[in-house]
This record gives C-alpha cells, sequence and structure tokens, in this order.
C-alpha cells in the first residue's frame, strides 16, 4: 500500500546520493563560487581583444576549458542538491545565487565566441588544423557563424541567461513546491496521493476502482494549477521564439533542432511514422489489458497497468544489482566496474521523499562520476528504469575518459539511445534465461511497457503535442491552458481511436513533463530506442564485434553527428527502414503477448 513520503532529513543516507565529491559543504560552495568570478575576470581581462590568430586562439580555449571543468562540478553541485528537495530553501537558494552568477560570468566570457567568429573563416580553419585537441569545437561553431549577433547583444543575450532559464524554475517550483496532493479517499478509507506516488504506484495500481480514483483526485489537483502552468510554458515558447527570430532562423523548429545537427525531415519522420503506424499495434495492446483485466472499458487511466500483476515480483536494491550486472555483463569489465561502483559509492539517490523531482535522470559532471536520481519503489520495472539511467551513465563515463569537456556530449538526437539499448539489454537477457511462459510473457509485457510504451508512445505524443504548439508559436500565436488542452486531447484521441476513452484529465498530462523546458527533447527517445533497437538486435546475433563497435561509439561523445554516430554502430537513420523495423519489432512483441496469453489461459 502506498505510504505519505517522509521528508528528505528523515531518509536513510545509505538510499541517497554521495556528492562530497563535487563539493564539501556550503561555506566551501560560497567560497568557490566567488574563485570563479574571479578567475572569469581574469580570464577577461588576459584575452579580451587579443585573439588575433591561431596561436592566441589555443591559449584562450585552453583557458577557457580549464574554467569550464571547475564551473560544472559547482554547477552539478547546486542543480542536484535542489532537485531531490524543492522545499530545502537553502538548497533553491544556492540553487538560484549559482544561476545568477552563471549568467553574469556567462556574459564576461561571451568576448570569446564573438571574437572567434569575428576571424576570417580560413584562420578558424586553419587553426582546426592545427589543433587536434579543440577542432570539433571550432568546427561546430563555424556552423554558428550565420546566427551570431553583434558582441554587444550576446554578452547582454548571456547577461540574462538566468532570466531564461526561470520558466523552468518556476515550473519545478509550482509543480515539487506548491502543489499539495490531499488524500483520496474510496468506500470510507483514505489513501495518500503526492506526484510520486501517482506515477510511481497509483498509475500501475492494480485495483481499478484505486487506480481511477487516484488518476481523478490527481487530475483534479493539476487542473487548480491549469492557468499558472500555462502561463510559464508560454513564457518559455515566446523566449524561445524571439531568440530564433532575434538569431535569424527560418523558423522555431530550425533554431531547436540546430544544435541537434539533424534537419527536419528526421524529426518529422519519427512523429509522422508512429503516430501512424504504432497506433494499430498499441490499440491492440491496450485491448489486451483490457480482456486480462476484464475492464468495462478501456481509459485513459488503465493504460499503465501490468499485464500480471500477480507475477510482477518486489524487489530490493541490493537484488537489483545481481539482474543489472548479469544484463550488462555482454559490455565487458570496464563497464561493469562502472555500474559497481554506483551501488558501493552512492552515486544514486534511491530515497523518496517529499520535494522530490519526479522521474528519473543521469546527471555526468565532467570531470567527476555520473549521478542517477530515481525514486525506487520495490517494483521489478525499475530494474528497466534503473538500466536506463546507467546507460545514460556509462555513456559519459566512456566519452568523459576519451573526449575533453567540450566533445563529451552528442547531440541531443542521439542521447537515449545507449540509456534505451541497456533496456533492451535487460530484456534479451531475461528471456534467454527461462522457457516459462509466465515469465516471458512479464518480460516481454515490461519491454512493451516500460521501454517502448514509454519511449515511443509516451515521449512520442508529448512530441507529437509539442509540435502542434510551436507551429502556433512560429505563427505569431501564444498558448493558454484551454489551448494546450485541446492540442494534448487531439493528439491522444487520434492515436488511441476508440480503443481508449479519454476518460476527463488525460488532457492535462501536458502539465506533467519537464521535457518541454528543454527545446524538441521528448522525440529523441523513439529515435535513440531505433538506434538501439537495431543494435541490439546485432548485439544479439554477433556478440563481441557488435558489441565492441558500441563501446566505440560510446567512446567518441560529441565528436560525430547523429547520423555518423548510428553509421558506427551498422544503422542508417537517413532512411526510414530502421524506424520502420522498429515498429514492425514492437508489432511482433504484441503478437506474442497475445499468444503467449492465450497459451496461459488455455492451461
Amino acid at each position: 500500500m502506498v505510504k505519505s513520503l517522509p521528508v528528505r532529513s528523515a531518509v536513510p543516507v545509505e538510499e541517497t546520493w554521495d556528492l562530497s565529491s563535487l563539493i564539501s559543504s556550503s561555506p566551501d560552495f560560497n567560497q568557490q563560487l566567488e574563485d570563479l568570478e574571479q578567475q572569469a575576470e581574469a580570464l577577461n581581462k588576459n584575452f579580451q581583444g587579443t585573439i588575433m590568430d591561431t596561436k592566441t586562439i589555443t591559449l584562450v580555449l585552453t583557458a577557457y576549458m580549464t574554467f569550464m571543468e571547475k564551473m560544472v562540478l559547482l554547477s552539478t553541485h547546486a542543480n542536484l542538491t535542489a532537485s531531490t528537495d524543492q522545499t530545502n530553501d537553502e538548497a533553491q537558494l544556492q540553487a538560484s545565487k549559482f544561476g545568477a552568477t552563471a549568467a553574469k560570468i556567462g556574459s564576461q566570457l561571451s568576448f570569446i565566441t564573438s571574437e572567434l567568429l569575428a576571424l576570417p573563416t580560413e584562420t578558424l580553419e586553419k587553426a582546426m588544423e592545427e589543433s587536434t585537441e579543440f577542432r570539433v569545437f571550432l568546427k561546430k561553431l563555424l556552423r554558428k557563424k550565420p546566427y551570431q549577433l553583434h558582441p554587444e547583444a550576446e554578452k547582454s543575450l548571456a547577461a540574462y541567461s538566468s532570466t531564461f532559464s526561470a520558466p523552468y524554475g518556476l515550473y519545478n517550483t509550482t509543480k515539487m513546491g506548491d502543489i499539495d496532493f490531499e488524500d483520496f479517499e474510496v468506500n470510507g478509507q483514505k489513501y495518500p496521493l503526492s506526484y510520486g506516488s501517482f506515477e510511481g504506484d497509483w498509475e500501475a495500481e492494480t485495483n481499478t476502482e484505486l487506480r481511477r480514483a487516484a488518476f481523478d483526485a490527481f487530475s483534479k489537483k493539476l487542473k487548480e494549477y491549469q492557468q499558472t502552468t500555462a502561463k510559464t510554458y508560454d513564457m518559455q515558447l515566446q523566449m524561445e521564439k524571439t531568440t530564433a527570430d532575434l538569431r535569424g532562423y527560418d523558423s522555431i523548429f530550425d533554431f531547436l533542432l540546430f544544435s541537434q545537427e539533424v534537419d527536419r525531415s528526421l524529426y518529422d519522420r519519427q512523429i509522422d511514422l508512429i503516430t501512424s503506424e504504432l497506433a494499430p499495434h498499441m490499440r491492440k495492446y491496450a485491448k489486451l489489458l483490457q480482456k486480462v483485466h476484464g475492464l468495462d472499458q478501456m481509459t485513459f487511466a488503465d493504460l499503465k497497468i501490468s499485464l500480471d500483476p500477480s507475477y510482477e515480483p518486489e524487489i530490493t536494491v541490493a537484488e537489483s544489482k545481481q539482474y543489472i550486472d548479469d544484463a550488462l555483463s555482454i559490455m565487458g569489465p570496464d563497464y561493469l566496474e562502472m555500474v559497481d561502483r554506483s551501488y558501493s559509492e552512492r552515486w544514486i539517490d534511491f530515497a523518496q521523499n517529499k520535494g522530490k523531482s519526479t522521474g528519473a535522470f543521469c546527471s555526468s559532471p565532467y570531470g567527476d562520476h555520473p549521478y542517477i536520481l530515481i525514486s525506487w519503489t520495490g517494483r521489478m520495472n525499475e530494474v528497466f528504469v534503473l538500466a536506463h539511467e546507467l546507460g545514460h551513465a556509462g555513456h559519459f563515463y566512456h566519452a568523459h575518459q576519451e573526449q575533453n569537456i567540450f566533445n563529451g556530449r552528442p547531440s541531443l538526437y542521439f542521447i537515449e539511445a545507449p540509456s534505451t539499448m541497456n533496456e533492451m539489454l535487460v530484456a534479451n537477457h531475461l528471456l534467454k534465461n527461462s522457457e516459462d511462459p509466465k515469465f516471458k510473457r512479464w518480460v516481454i509485457s515490461s519491454i512493451v511497457a516500460r521501454t517502448y510504451y514509454h519511449n515511443f508512445v509516451t515521449h512520442l505524443l508529448e512530441a507529437a503535442y509539442q509540435r502542434k504548439v510551436y507551429e502556433r508559436i512560429d505563427a505569431g500565436q501564444s498558448v493558454n491552458a484551454g489551448i494546450l488542452n485541446s492540442i494534448k486531447r487531439g493528439v491522444l484521441e487520434e492515436f488511441w481511436g476508440d480503443t481508449v476513452e479519454i476518460n476527463e484529465g488525460a488532457e492535462l498530462t501536458w502539465m506533467r513533463q519537464p521535457h518541454y523546458y528543454m527545446g524538441l527533447y521528448p522525440y529523441t527517445y523513439s529515435a535513440g530506442l531505433t538506434i538501439s533497437t537495431q543494435v541490439s538486435k546485432r548485439i544479439l546475433k554477433e556478440g563481441q564485434p557488435a558489441v565492441d563497435e558500441w563501446l566505440e561509439v560510446l567512446k567518441a561523445g560529441g565528436t560525430k553527428n547523429p547520423v555518423e554516430l548510428a553509421q558506427m554502430a551498422g544503422v542508417d537513420i537517413t532512411s526510414e527502414q530502421p524506424l520502420r523495423d522498429t515498429i514492425a519489432y514492437i508489432g511482433e512483441l504484441i503478437d506474442e503477448l497475445v499468444k503467449l496469453t492465450e497459451e496461459i489461459e488455455a492451461e
């Protein structure tokens, strides 16, 4: 049964992450922040107006790289501390202080980019030839040349960076600080409700009456904050539109896709093909859930239930490690050592507490190890969630060993491939080790419900909704709660057809997702999973050679664009074939679930 969440201070320390390698104490944080400001001033004083030739390019970038390595550690400490407790005033003030200081520093150092881009292209190309260290950085910088503004304009925009990130901060404050869910009541008994308990437990609750009551109570409370949340989101959208126009991009889509290093066709293909071709498979899955659970009708509130809840084992944190070690052993000893350290050295925050950010994420600061946030409820499907985040950790763990801070991070388009790859490896391992129909059905339903539903359906429908929102913004319009609700409901109804009743409250799911403050992020989950599905098939078929190629992809970090990275792994994402193959594979999995269910019911 779901329990009320404890405050952060009451959580056992072994369930929390250890941030001491980032920084040791609050006074130390303030001192280091002061030191950073002074170092930024020194950089400005020593180099502004001096970047004339290849020699000074190398000098300034070497100094800037060292500075950024220090700044990233401090930034990570501020953000991670705030993410575990939105009700902790000290942590929130510290994060705000860092944001304000970072904006000031960004303004002081904006001259580096401005002066580099003011140089003749030939000079930058010569610097690229002379310096392998900064070749990729300068190549990416050159792409920005057509969109670079006057140095004083760049300096002013950088000074406002903390203001530009304010909508996301406001969204989190509303979501995790202000919204306080009351207990909900069913048949005279009260049950506790929170963001974490709803998304971690109530959505998958096997008792239909409880699950739907929790959904109604959750939606009712969200609705009270829809106007503020919509206004916050509109601020973000208008800021992005203004920036796109200022910099001379043809559209807001071109602006947001620029840093992803992919063109509009790859973006649209993911949304269009999946919306049309995956929908029939997922409707079949929804009908299977309805039949197995004996539901009078299938509603949006029922889509996250397990196909066989009686077979979903509880699992401890300690037990999860054995599953993950066994599944990821194919990745080799270095990878497994990283996994072992993540447990023993407390890289992972497992605790459930009030004010903690929802969902799960991995933060991988350059110069330190990765950190993973998850709220562990003990459900077996969280092995997939943890494996996913360890995929991000393994990616940057390898990339940072091989690349400098400028080259470590690949395009957002590719970012979810290593994470979803780990989910596939866990599923493949579990399937290999049992012929029991019930166990096989549980594993396949976990792949469908967790890996594919979450990444190919939930995030993809967010992307379809997001595209419609940005089309409005690009046309010079704005949004409010009513418009956002209407768009979200329309996307859900188009995908699920008459198979699923989109009950009241489903339209408010746009309020739950922080990804909308991160550009065109949601569609990249399906893009990454398309790549990882194809590579995981290669690993199953070819073994070590495919693993070795994948490890080289991880080590490459951001030195290649998404098309090149996928090519390294043997996948051609310039064609629609990998996506069609992946959609067909999901269809095969769902057909197998129908078949296994018939076998089990016939026994």
